[in-house]
């Protein structure tokens, strides 16, 4: 499971609540790429995408901005409360170790759930222990192979 999604970005111009709303308008999402130091800069992204690209956990955007690319992950992500529509997107950049940590989780995640639907387990569960061990700090690779083990463990203590 990859989570690596690329997309393509514009520099904002226009700023405020009548220009956000056109842009909403034409199916794009204002939205801001700051961090390491960097200044800030305001985009407008693809909202169809976009939207897609944050249903994968622990996604890596590449935002590419003319010809630098930029990777990013989603900081803080407005919905407009009725039809949960993206309204506006803050893009943290990420350095080459938050990368290596993203990709870890993605890959701690799809393996035990795939571990778990091999052994006839709920993958959803899977997913649940290999939250809990990036909360705790545990080595994601370690609790993805022994994720069957744990879940066969807290069904035994379930059912006494």
């Amino acid at each position: 499971m990859s989570s690596d999604v690329t997309l393509k970005a514009e520099q904002r111009t226009d700023f405020g609540k009548g220009a956000a709303r056109t842009l909403r308008r034409k199916g794009l999402v204002p939205a801001v790429v700051y961090g390491s130091g960097r200044d800030v800069q305001h985009v407008v992204l693809p909202a169809h995408e976009t939207n897609l690209a944050l249903r994968i956990p622990q996604v890596v955007l590449q935002v590419q901005i003319g010809a630098e690319t930029l990777a990013a992950a989603p900081r803080d992500v407005q919905r407009d409360p009725v039809r949960t529509d993206l309204l506006h997107l803050d893009l943290v950049l990420l350095s080459r170790a938050d990368i290596a940590e993203r990709y870890a989780y993605s890959e701690a995640m799809a393996q035990a759930q795939a571990n778990a639907e091999e052994a006839g387990l709920d993958p959803s569960q899977a997913a649940h222990i290999i939250d809990e061990a990036a909360a705790a700090g545990e080595d994601l690779a370690q609790a993805a192979a022994n994720v069957v083990a744990t879940l066969e463990e807290q069904a035994r203590a379930f059912t006494e």
